[in-house]
C-alpha cells in the first residue's frame, strides 16, 4: 500500500492540475469555481481507474508477467523523475523554454490554452467540464492503478482504494476548498502566503521532491530485479 501511496502523490504533480488549481485561486468566487472542477475530476477519473482495474483483473498476462513489469515500471517512473529533477535543477528548463520562445518568434506567441481561457469565464458548471475532460489517466495513475489491482482486494476494498488514490491525487483542490469551507476567514490570507512561498521557494521543493521520489523508485527497482 506504500507504494500506491507515493504514486498517488506523484499523480498529483499533474501540471495541468497545478496550473487548473494556480489559475482557480487567482479568480472571483474560488471555492465555487474549485469544487466545480473537483466533481467533474473526480467523476472521470474514478470511473476511469475502476473500469481499468477491473480489466486488469480479468487480464491473464498480468500475472505471469508481474515479475518483469513491476521493476521496470518502477526504473522507468524513477528515472523519469530524476530527469526532471536534473532539468529543474539545472535550469535547462528555462533555456529550453526560451529557445523556443524565439525560434516562435513574437509573432507566433500563442495566448493561454483553451482550459485556462475556459477557467477564466468563472463558471462552475465550466469548470466541472473543463475537470471532467482534463483528468485522464497519466503514467503514474496507471501505475498505481496496476498496484491496486496486484493487492488481490475484495470488490468493496478495490473501490475504496481507487477512491482514496483519487482523493489523494486531487490534493491540491482539497485542501484549498476545505479552507474556505472551515476557515473562510483565515484561508485567503493563507493563501495569499503560500503563493509568495512558491514563488521564493517553489522551484527548489520541486527539485528535491522529485529527486526523492525519483531515487526511491530507482532503488525499489534495483532491489526487486537482484531479488
Amino acid at each position: 500500500m506504500g507504494r500506491i501511496f507515493l504514486l498517488s502523490l506523484v499523480a498529483a504533480l499533474n501540471p495541468v492540475l497545478v496550473g487548473a488549481s494556480t489559475v482557480m485561486l487567482l479568480l472571483p468566487n474560488p471555492k465555487r469555481l474549485m469544487l466545480g472542477y473537483l466533481l467533474g475530476a473526480l467523476m472521470t477519473s474514478i470511473t476511469l481507474g475502476l473500469v481499468i482495474v477491473s480489466a486488469l483483473k480479468g487480464s491473464s498476462s498480468v500475472s505471469t508477467t508481474q515479475n518483469t513489469i513491476n521493476p521496470a515500471v518502477d526504473l522507468a517512473l524513477g528515472a523519469i523523475l530524476l530527469a526532471a529533477a536534473v532539468i529543474l535543477g539545472t535550469g535547462r528548463d528555462k533555456r529550453i523554454a526560451e529557445r523556443r520562445r524565439a525560434r516562435k518568434g513574437p509573432k507566433e506567441e500563442k495566448g493561454p490554452p483553451r482550459w485556462q481561457q475556459a477557467l477564466s469565464k468563472g463558471s462552475a458548471r465550466t469548470t466541472f467540464v473543463v475537470g471532467a475532460l482534463l483528468t485522464l489517466p497519466g503514467g503514474s495513475y496507471l501505475a498505481g492503478l496496476n498496484e491496486i489491482e496486484k493487492q488481490n482486494l475484495s470488490t468493496t476494498a478495490t473501490v475504496l482504494t481507487v477512491i482514496g488514490f483519487n482523493l489523494v491525487m486531487l490534493i491540491l483542490l482539497e485542501l484549498p476548498l476545505l479552507g474556505y469551507t472551515f476557515a473562510p476567514d483565515w484561508t485567503p490570507g493563507a493563501v495569499e502566503r503560500a503563493k509568495a512561498w512558491a514563488g521564493r521557494n517553489g522551484h527548489k521543493a520541486a527539485v528535491i521532491a522529485l529527486a526523492v521520489l525519483g531515487g526511491a523508485l530507482v532503488v525499489k527497482g534495483i532491489a526487486e530485479l537482484v531479488s
